[in-house]
């Protein structure tokens, strides 16, 4: 890894363009605003939480709030997709 790179005044050929495809920078740092709640969990899912945290090296809490996150986000897209479909029986009748 230590040889010279040796540069040449040689043509590169045929260049393409090609459109900036990365995220701006404040793009990348997103946070959803948090809400502070208070919640009581059965002992079985915590210790299960926290089992998992520790062996994926992660707090427990950030599994809990991802879960109920994806949780939310599955059901708010069902809910609007079900909503923009005619029903059945004004389907049929028409």
């Amino acid at each position: 890894m230590s040889k010279n790179i040796r540069y040449t005044n040689e043509p590169l050929g045929r260049l393409k363009v090609i459109p900036d495809f990365l995220p701006r920078p404040e793009d990348l740092v997103f946070r959803d605003e948090g809400v502070k709640v208070t919640i009581a969990l059965s002992k079985r899912s915590v210790d299960f939480f926290k089992a998992e945290a520790r062996r994926h090296n992660t707090q427990y809490q950030r599994m809990i709030r991802r879960l109920l996150d994806a949780y939310a986000e599955h059901h708010s897209r069902s809910l609007t997709a079900r909503s923009t479909r005619p029903r059945a029986k004004a389907a049929r009748a028409e």
